[in-house]
């Protein structure tokens, strides 16, 4: 029987839905979602594995003119899937419908077929989308044109159906019981970002880095150390809160989010620390996971 797998690579701005896409596509919740910008950081791999197929969707950061090193760091992921994707989902939402001019330039110049997803759309009437596909199909550059609601119904084994037309005949790359290529101390590290951006505002959560220091599974509970990083010492203050306030409510957001995902009761240590610039600093970067593939 022939057998099917191949790189599906997703771009588009920030806060367009692509994550959410992603988690609900692959039918688990790999990427962290918030209502904030530029949550996604890395490029994360989720894999959907059928008898019949493996497709590996790769989430990667929003299209961003980067500001600082960590951003140029995050945007070479994105560059990453123009060269070692099968097929390209370009993704823009009702509540922002316009592709970058770069991507849109990029996609030009690439062998690669794209498909554009047109997100949200159960957020708006029949007749705002018509509008926005008819501008993307007279690019020219997409094999087609799809109108979707990542968040409240995705019609999964349609676009699937879709996307396997150009996915080559090959088999696994990764084993069939395997969801993703990323450890688990790095979902970890994911879970609790998530929940300092659900608790704090403004540029906090974005000076924030997270690393899992120990990662011990017993029989009935996980031991978890990690150390969030902040660029400044106000920063810190911040983080931890009053008599420790801040760090308790973050904490204990991130350990219920463990524990769903790990299905186990988590103990979860955190401690804050001070890195400065981490954000602008190559060494610390590379540390923290920030490097392009070899």
């Amino acid at each position: 029987m022939e057998h099917k797998a191949g790189f599906i690579g997703i771009v588009g701005k920030p806060n367009v839905g692509k994550s959410t896409f992603s988690n609900a596509f692959v039918g688990e919740r790999l990427s962290i979602i918030t209502a904030k910008a530029q949550t996604t950081r890395h490029r994360i791999l989720g894999f959907m594995n059928d008898e019949n197929y493996q497709l590996i969707i790769s989430d990667t950061p929003g299209v961003i003119k980067p500001s600082y090193k960590l951003q140029e760091k995050m945007m070479d992921f994105v560059g990453e899937i123009f060269t070692d994707s099968d097929l390209i989902l370009a993704m823009v939402s009702m509540d922002d419908p316009d592709l970058p001019d770069d991507i849109i330039e990029q996609l030009r110049k690439s062998e690669i077929p794209a498909y554009l997803l047109i997100n949200k759309c159960d957020l708006s009437d029949q007749e705002k989308i018509i509008p926005i596909i008819a501008k993307y199909q007279a690019l020219d550059i997409f094999e087609n044109v799809f109108a979707i609601s990542a968040l409240n119904g995705l019609d999964r084994e349609k676009l699937i159906e879709e996307i396997l037309v150009h996915i080559p005949d090959h088999p696994p790359f990764y084993p069939k019981d395997q969801l993703t290529d990323k450890p688990e101390r790095f979902f970890v590290e994911e879970m609790i970002r998530e929940a300092i951006f659900e608790q704090f505002r403004q540029e906090i959560p974005y000076a924030t880095q997270v690393e899992v220091i120990e990662f011990k599974e017993e029989p009935r509970i996980i031991k978890i150390v990690a150390t969030i990083f902040a660029e400044r010492q106000s920063q810190k203050g911040i983080l931890v809160g009053p008599g420790g306030t801040g760090i308790r409510g973050f904490g204990t957001r991130a350990r219920k989010q463990c524990e769903n995902f790990f299905g186990k009761k988590i103990f979860l240590d955190l401690k804050v620390s001070v890195k400065k610039d981490w954000r602008k600093d190559e060494v610390q970067l590379k540390r923290f996971g920030y490097n392009k593939k070899k």
